[in-house]
């Protein structure tokens, strides 16, 4: 272990606006990173995870988002876990690792011994200590977090080869066309502070090799030809592969659950296995009942102390209700997310969907996907817009209403819509 004088910092990458557009139609309302996973905000279980880093300073959220899109959200979480939270706002795109570059003089005010880089669209239980313990051990500069996948999905992520005995990096390529392992990144690195170093090496050859190339102005049209900003560095491309082989990077293996958070349908998943987690490290965020005086529950289920939910109704596995949301009697609710103010009346059904703020689900109605968290129409989502009056200084929500006796399968519908009849497998924009 280390000394306690020594401190860690945590960087979490969020993204902004312009990423992440598979995530449509549920990050048109809200940024991603705060969209609500088993009842709390997607970036807030990489956080809760930090908190568990021995002699944590502060924690740093970079992004593109505005910073009044966090402000609320970063004080609440600083008070709850008592521990310095602050966003970051990059001024331009500076890659995953120039984005970590970029802000070094901040990051490094609290003298850091280490430093750990997490990426927010990552769904995992986070060995953070144990990775901090394993790095220490292997004396490198960083330590990667792995996960082993099937041959089939490898080359969606950088695939990497790690020595058997010494845990050391081998080699790591991105998303490779051909297969080389079945282990790949997670997205979650822990660095000593010579990880500065090493993309400022990045920078300066950039700037050697422009100073020294001469071409014509035909030629530097030309792609092949075209070079990255020098300020501009990729943590996988630019720093991982040229330094495996070196000594100077090693991984440790997540044998737990590991997922990346892309589309709507993921989110579901993931928000099941983040309640599935609770069962173990927050079971007081776990409903219970037993169908005689509060409802009938089955499973890993949250539900907001705000919502009511008729002793009737059959809940689980794997739903989250959010705040003010209101369930009827004889509702059942199986593998689902309800978001804020949701209504779902007398005897519906809802499997395998996303309701948005907001929306309706009438009497004897079913909301239904087959379950594909792959594919685009594998859940159904009623989703809804936020918009922004300007003038009024207000927000305004719309909404998806299903009215009574009608089924909606395998669809996606987009706001301020009125179903009174059937459909399945649309889109409904």
């Amino acid at each position: 272990m280390g000394s306690s004088e020594e401190r860690v910092v945590a960087v979490i990458m969020v993204g902004g606006p312009t990423k992440g557009t598979r995530f449509r139609p549920l990050s048109l309302n809200i940024p991603k990173p705060l969209f609500p996973l088993a009842g709390q905000p997607m970036v807030h279980h990489p956080i809760s995870a930090c908190k568990k880093i021995p002699n944590l300073a502060q924690i740093y959220l970079i992004g593109f988002y505005e910073e009044r899109e966090f402000a609320i959200y970063v004080s609440s979480i600083s008070n709850e876990l008592r521990i310095p939270v602050r966003y970051l706002k990059e001024d331009k795109p500076h890659g995953s690792a120039g984005g970590l570059y970029n802000f070094r003089d901040l990051l490094m005010e609290d003298s850091p011994s280490h430093i750990f880089l997490l990426n927010c669209d990552v769904c995992c239980s986070f060995p953070l200590p144990e990775m901090l313990e394993a790095h220490r051990r292997y004396g490198g500069m960083g330590t990667i977090l792995v996960s082993k996948v099937s041959a089939e999905t490898a080359s969606e992520f950088g695939e990497l080869v790690a020595d058997p005995e010494t845990n050391e990096l081998l080699h790591y390529t991105e998303k490779p066309e051909t297969f080389v392992s079945d282990r790949i990144n997670c997205g979650v690195y822990v660095f000593t502070p010579d990880i500065f170093n090493a993309i400022q090496g990045v920078s300066t050859q950039r700037k050697d090799r422009a100073n020294l190339r001469r071409v014509s102005s035909f030629e530097a049209l030309q792609p092949v030809n075209r070079s990255l900003p020098t300020d501009f560095v990729r943590l996988d491309q630019d720093i991982l592969t040229p330094l495996a082989g070196k000594k100077q990077l090693y991984t440790y293996e997540t044998m737990d659950f590991w997922e990346q958070i892309k589309t709507p349908g993921m989110s579901l998943k993931c928000s099941g296995l983040y309640l599935a987690q609770y069962s173990s490290t927050s079971p007081h965020l776990l409903a219970s009942g037993d169908g005689s005086k509060t409802a009938t529950i089955s499973g890993d289920v949250y539900i907001h102390p705000s919502a009511k939910v008729h002793p009737t109704a059959k809940i689980g596995p794997n739903v989250s209700i959010s705040a003010n949301a209101r369930i009827g009697a004889g509702a059942r609710l199986i593998s689902c997310i309800i978001l804020d103010d949701v209504e779902i009346k007398e005897n519906a059904v809802v499997i395998h969907a996303i309701v948005g703020w907001k929306s309706s689900i009438g009497r004897w109605s079913r909301v239904q996907g087959v379950g594909d968290y792959n594919t685009k129409l594998g859940i159904t989502i009623l989703g809804n817009v936020f918009v922004i009056l300007i003038f009024l200084s207000v927000t305004a929500r719309e909404s998806v209403a299903v009215e009574d006796e009608v089924v909606v399968i395998n669809s996606i519908v987009l706001p301020n819509k009125t179903l009174n009849v059937s459909v399945q497998e649309e889109i409904l924009l």
